[in-house]
């Protein structure tokens, strides 16, 4: 006598062995991707907490000494002369900050004009002018500085403009400064 199953339980097994396979390899596939979700998550929480240093200062010229402007528009100010860049966040070719975490950030700009054009500049954040910084001589030199607490999201951007018209000087003795540092991780 034979004891195998008849041919349709047979198959009937089969079906329902291949129904449980197919079943476990799709619980294997979400397994897999929220694995790797879990991954990236866990790469962001590194950066995070290696990112908790940031501090950059930067001076207009890199050498030399001159006149920035007068411009007739709005001009991003390149400091060029960076004397530090802690978390490699400021960029001497822009101009541009962008922050590499979420937090409170504090910045500084000092600017140098002399004769009788207006010295100006805007602190802005991502467009948003934040502040001002500005003086009117009337003769001889004359120097204006501002600063700010901003709290800045991932990306967000910080830089300096000189206004439309006033002009400043710097030379090796680096009166023209834009600098900030991260306070606190949020």
């Amino acid at each position: 006598m034979d004891s195998d199953p008849a041919p349709p339980v047979q198959e009937a097994k089969l079906e329902s062995q291949k129904t449980e396979i197919d079943q476990l390899k799709l619980q294997s596939e979400e397994l897999a991707a929220k694995l790797e979700s879990q991954k990236t998550e866990i790469d962001q929480l590194k950066q995070q907490l290696q990112v908790k240093q940031v501090a950059f200062s930067a001076s207009l010229l890199d050498q030399g000494e001159g006149d920035t402007g007068p411009f007739n528009t709005q001009t991003t100010l390149i400091f060029k002369h960076v004397v530090t860049n802690i978390g490699n966040a400021y960029n001497k070719h822009t101009g541009i900050f962008t922050a590499p975490v979420r937090g409170a950030y504090h910045f500084d700009c000092h600017i140098l004009g002399h004769g009788n054009i207006v010295a100006g500049a805007f602190l802005l954040r991502n467009e948003e002018q934040i502040y001002v910084v500005y003086e009117n001589p009337t003769s001889g030199t004359v120097s204006a500085s501002n600063g700010a607490s901003l709290l800045l999201e991932v990306g967000d951007q910080v830089f300096v403009r000189i206004l439309a018209g006033p002009r400043i000087f710097d030379s090796q003795n680096h009166h023209n400064t834009f600098s900030g540092h991260l306070i606190f991780t949020m």
